[in-house]
């Protein structure tokens, strides 16, 4: 039989992470921009609220297990399976906006929500246990600029038809088909991800022998991640990561007119692309550094980030409140009062991808394996989407700006000293400890396993109608 050989550019593990990247930009990114271009349900305020809390709870339900299925399926066929429920969930919006089936975009949601999370547990075990040890900054950095960009072409068409119109009308037909295409690029795309046994890094080693996982080392990995310490003292910093989205989205809705928002959406990917490729390339990955001293400055970074951005936040956010919200007072980028916002958004942004680098870069700094980091990735999505629901939920209640701001801000600084902790116990590499094993000593291993064949054939062509399997192999000699 011929074996068909991938270039050896293929199998590297930033060309796995740049293709889980195009399929997270074609699905989520797409995702992310029908919503930015006030696609069907958003503008039913009870639905879009319904709708979130579904989805969100379903995601959070999903992912304590999503981990666990990721390594029984394999991280192609989790990644196909999650990219789905994008696909169905943007056709709901479209059936909305022209039927009215308000269930369907329910439906659609509880769908996405498990889907979403088998897909994000599939991205995070290739993004943090495919590359090299002193590489995982660099490929949060390449994953997170590529998949924000979805967003940021999003806000861009939104913003350029702000400008034009003054305002979004309802999304045309043939939008909605330019969007589903693109998104089902992104499922096909999917296919295009390789098992952890098929790639090699550039020092010789293969990620992981085996493909799979098997059912019951998911129940005792699960079992054992549940009971390690630092697991638990990074539940604040993942409970926390998307918490504030709920503000920032509230204030961005309530405070500017429409070409503002979407000019405030556009500096919202910008951010968040600059600020993963500064963490990821100049802070985490920084050459002539030990890890844990790049673990420190990496947190360092975020601390001091998130003290200033918040700061001059509240500095702001203390000037109003929710009952100034009225169309008369709401905010254009041409007004004077305009100046230093657009920034904030930016920096909110920046800071976001900062802090999203810095869990990623913790977790694989734990441990290279696979199937353990595909459950570190299944809870860290479980509690974000967790507190996502929490804090669109404490919006739904027409809650304070002032306390969401607060309680977003204060979450965070809360999960800073343990993480802290966590960091404390990063060692300079986890190779030793466990399991590495190189491409050379598989095709090494095979070669010989032919060799023993061969000889065990050709002793058996000698006897008319013998099997194989009756007859004993000779014993291998190990080489001293």
């Amino acid at each position: 039989m011929v074996e068909f050989k991938l270039p050896a550019w293929y199998t590297t593990p930033m060309a796995q992470v740049v293709l889980v990247g195009i399929t997270c930009f074609a699905t989520v990114g797409m995702f992310s921009a029908v919503s930015n271009l006030g696609a069907g349900g958003l503008s039913d305020i009870a639905l879009s609220d319904t709708s979130n809390g579904v989805l969100y709870g379903c995601f959070a339900i999903t992912g304590l297990v999503s981990g666990g299925i990721c390594n029984l399926l394999g991280p192609r066929l989790t990644l196909f399976i999650g990219t789905l429920g994008y696909a169905l969930y943007v056709g709901s919006l479209w059936c909305y906006q022209t039927q009215g089936t308000g269930w369907f975009v329910i439906f659609a949601g509880a769908i996405l929500g498990i889907s979403a999370a088998l897909l994000w547990s599939a991205q995070g075990a290739i993004m943090m246990s495919y590359p090299l040890e002193k590489d995982k900054g660099k490929a949060f950095a390449i994953f997170w600029a590529i998949f924000q960009f979805g967003s940021f072409i999003g806000s861009i068409i939104a913003l350029a038809i702000n400008i034009r119109s003054g305002q979004l009308s309802a999304v045309s037909t043939s939008t909605y088909i330019a969007f589903l295409v693109i998104i089902f690029i992104g499922v096909a795309s999917s296919f295009l991800v390789l098992p952890p046994n098929r790639v090699i890094r550039s020092d010789g080693t293969i990620v992981k022998l085996e493909a799979v996982s098997k059912p019951h080392e998911e129940v005792v990995g699960m079992m054992r991640l549940l009971k390690d310490w630092r697991m638990l003292a990074l539940v604040p910093m993942f409970f926390a990561s998307n918490y504030f989205y709920a503000y920032q989205g509230a204030v961005n809705a309530n405070r500017f007119d429409g070409p503002t928002r979407a000019l405030n959406a556009t500096l919202e990917g910008a951010g968040a692309i600059v600020g993963a490729l500064m963490i990821g390339y100049f802070v985490l990955d920084i050459k002539y550094l030990h890890r844990r001293a790049r673990g420190y400055l990496g947190l360092a970074t975020v601390v001091i980030l998130v003290v200033i951005v918040w700061a001059v936040g509240l500095s702001w956010q203390v000037t109003f409140t929710r009952a100034d919200a009225t169309d008369a007072n709401r905010i254009n980028y041409h007004d004077s009062d305009y100046k230093g916002k657009g920034a904030l958004y930016f920096f909110y942004y920046f800071s976001d991808a900062c802090y999203q680098a810095l869990a990623y870069w913790i977790m694989s700094a734990m441990t290279n394996d696979p199937f353990t980091l595909a459950r570190y990735a299944g809870l860290y999505k479980a509690l974000q989407s967790a507190g996502s629901a929490g804090s669109f939920g404490m919006d739904a209640v027409s809650t304070p700006f002032l306390n969401e701001h607060l309680a977003s801000w204060i979450l965070m600084l809360a999960s800073f000293p343990l993480a802290f902790l966590v960091l404390r116990t990063v060692k300079e590499s986890n190779y030793e400890d466990e399991r590495v094993v190189y491409v050379d000593d598989v095709h090494r291993a095979q070669a010989e396993e032919g060799a023993a064949h061969e000889h065990h054939v050709e002793k058996t062509d000698s006897i008319e109608k013998g099997s194989v399997s009756e007859i004993p192999a000779p014993p291998l000699v190990d080489k001293a």
